[in-house]
């Protein structure tokens, strides 16, 4: 039961800072498409995606080494810490240098615009991964926690005054984002006394190797993931424009709902995974966490899927309410995504960062190629149909890596066949012949079918629940 306790009392923690404040941020939703114009959102989601696929290649990924050496009771901490923001550091001058050469010979006139905007993000975004990694290794969760409310509170309370009092516009947007992070940030570093991890000393250069050699397959593994989460929304500005893709990106805060549990319970998770690790896993441990973890997010995703429209409403307004169409294959990609990552955790345990890579390549290349085919042809449906089959390709290689690393007990037949009356329970919302009661009857009918199929791990979850209800 200790594990259990363990990995449940983190869950616990890390949904104080995760769920309040992320599904207040959720509903406030309404209130971004309201102001910002599609193109305007478009933009804003073209910088945080440029940021996002820099801060991995240009830290050479780092953060990733800090998380995992940080738990490592052979490399000191300070050692860890400091080769971290080391990186950190060096990323960000290059990030600098791009941003003055991009300004002389304008190779991205949206980065030119907004290249402070740019600067800052990446600062503040590449800082946070150091930090939160090395407070995730020292076990600083409940210091997480607040800090994650304190950043959400600060972004969202600066977003309101912004955009709605002072009416800024998409500059407003980025400065409640960017300030949000900073405070978080500022806060978790005092907590966790960050100071007393900045190296004075030679740093030790085992330790310095061995980090940059673990992260070194993580950039090709961030790469990957950028490519089957983002790459979709280059190509639909190329072919359609940065308007399109504002509707597209909204779509993802629906399917947030879903990421939401799924960052809870990976950062959980990972401490649990390199703690409690057992390649045999005689007690069954990581098998059963496994079947459950499933069962959450294909009935949460079938949930999603069924209200999608009525969340749509009351969360897209304008032009952005098309974006439902996108939503229920997006919010598919995020549980192949999290059982993916449920996979990674257990490469990390191991230290075999090179399967990161392998997984979430084939995923990247297969997401390319159905892009290109099906953008042309379906517009941003077909992204959002090609990210979905991406990102299973991506699940079942790591699954096939996972079989090899230990020995887990799943239900490979069962599982597929969720995922399979998911997709047909997708494609039924899309057909729109339905009169609105019918259409909720379907609905209603697969999840209902899915948690019949998941009975087991329903009786488990209530089981599990009940005990520490009682304690």
């Amino acid at each position: 039961m200790g594990k259990y306790k363990y990995l449940i009392k983190n869950i616990g923690l890390l949904t104080l800072s995760n769920f309040a404040t992320k599904l207040l941020s959720f509903f406030l939703v309404p209130l971004y498409t309201s102001i910002l114009s599609t193109s305007e959102y478009g933009e804003y989601d073209f910088i945080s995606s440029t940021v996002g696929i820099l801060v991995p290649i240009l830290t050479i990924n780092i953060y990733e080494a800090v998380l995992r050496y940080s738990m490592d009771k052979e490399a000191k901490s300070s050692d860890v810490f400091s080769i971290g923001l080391r990186l950190c550091f060096i990323g960000n001058i290059l990030v600098a240098l791009f941003l003055i050469l991009n300004h002389f010979i304008t190779l991205s006139s949206i980065i030119d615009r907004f290249s402070i905007y740019f600067f800052s993000t990446f600062f503040v975004t590449s800082i946070s991964g150091i930090i939160s990694s090395m407070a995730r290794g020292l076990d600083k969760i409940k210091e997480i926690s607040i800090a994650g409310v304190i950043g959400s509170t600060v972004t969202i309370s600066l977003n309101i005054i912004l955009l709605c009092l002072v009416k800024l516009g998409i500059d407003g947007y980025f400065l409640a984002n960017i300030i949000g992070v900073l405070s978080q940030n500022i806060f978790l570093f005092f907590c966790m006394k960050g100071w007393k991890y900045i190296s004075s000393t030679r740093i030790e250069q085992k330790t310095n190797r061995e980090m940059i050699h673990y992260s070194l397959p993580t950039i090709a593994n961030a790469i990957a993931w950028w490519v089957n989460g983002l790459a979709d929304r280059y190509i639909i500005i190329f072919f359609y424009g940065v308007a399109a893709n504002g509707v597209y990106s909204v779509a993802s805060k629906i399917p947030s709902i879903l990421n939401i549990f799924q960052n809870i319970f990976s950062q959980a998770f990972m401490l649990s995974a390199v703690k409690e690790f057992d390649k045999d896993d005689k007690d069954g441990f990581f098998g059963k966490i496994f079947r459950v973890y499933n069962f959450v997010l294909v009935f949460m995703c079938s949930l999603i899927i069924c209200f999608d429209k009525i969340l749509a409403r009351y969360l897209y307004a304008n032009d952005f309410y098309d974006a439902w169409r996108f939503v229920p294959f997006l919010t598919i990609s995020v549980i192949f995504g999290s059982l993916s990552g449920y996979a990674g955790s257990i490469f990390a345990a191991l230290k075999h960062s090179d399967y990161f890579a392998k997984c979430s390549g084939a995923g990247a290349m297969a997401n390319i190629c159905m892009n290109f085919i099906m953008v042309p042809i379906w517009g941003a449906l077909g992204a959002a149909i090609a990210t979905a089959i991406s990102y299973w390709i991506v699940y079942i290689v790591s699954m096939i890596y996972l079989n090899r690393s230990m020995n887990v007990k799943l239900s490979i037949m069962r599982d597929n066949v969720s995922y399979i009356l998911l997709m047909i329970q997708s494609f039924f919302l899309l057909n729109e012949n339905f009169t609105v009661e019918i259409e909720y009857i379907i609905q209603m009918f697969f999840v209902l079918l899915l948690l019949v199929l998941f009975r087991s791990e329903f009786k488990v979850l209530k089981n599990k629940i009940m005990i520490f209800r009682s304690k």
